[in-house]
């Protein structure tokens, strides 16, 4: 077929398969075109020539042969493409607000973690001398129950306490500071 005419478009309108199968391959190529101009994406612009052209022939009943065809392919084609570059555009903005969420989450579980571990810190400067010392060579040396008691010269049951307790005061203070 070298030009679309008035008679295929009634046929089309009429249910003629074998006249929208002319029709197609008369304008595939320059909607493919028109729409990858719009589009620059190759694929999305044979899906979205196809599309068109199923809801022309969901359509054809509505089809006016005496009306300009062109015009109106071209004219869906711009609306389809114009919604498609709308929800990549939003879609776009959604992913840039979720990246922006997880960054506000980082930051967020940083200064969390930097306001503990300031909390802590104070929290050890309450401790009496003896039981930052127990503390201190508990963690920072990895003393043993025993290893302290002697080196303090004082019960291993003590060294237990007095770490049990620590532990029980600095938890106590890290959790009030960052929740009260």
């Amino acid at each position: 077929m070298k030009y679309c005419n008035e008679d295929t478009l009634e046929r089309v309108s009429k249910g003629d398969e074998a006249a929208f199968t002319e029709l197609y391959h008369y304008f595939e190529t320059p909607a493919h075109k028109y729409c990858y101009s719009l589009l620059k994406d190759e694929e999305e612009s044979e899906n979205m020539v196809q599309d068109v052209f199923i809801k022309i022939w969901e359509k054809r009943s509505r089809i006016n042969p005496k009306l300009n065809f062109n015009s109106y392919l071209f004219t869906c084609l711009r609306n389809q493409a114009f919604d498609h570059l709308k929800k990549m555009e939003k879609s776009s903005q959604i992913n840039q607000q979720y990246v922006e969420n997880e960054e506000r989450y980082y930051y967020d579980e940083d200064d969390f973690r930097e306001v503990r571990i300031v909390s802590l810190y104070s929290a050890i400067e309450t401790l009496s001398i003896k039981r930052k010392e127990i503390l201190r060579l508990n963690i920072e040396e990895g003393m043993s129950y025993q290893e302290i008691a002697e080196k303090m010269s004082i019960s291993k049951n003590t060294v237990k306490n007095q770490l049990l307790k620590a532990k029980q005061h600095l938890r106590e203070k890290v959790n009030c500071l960052n929740y009260g």
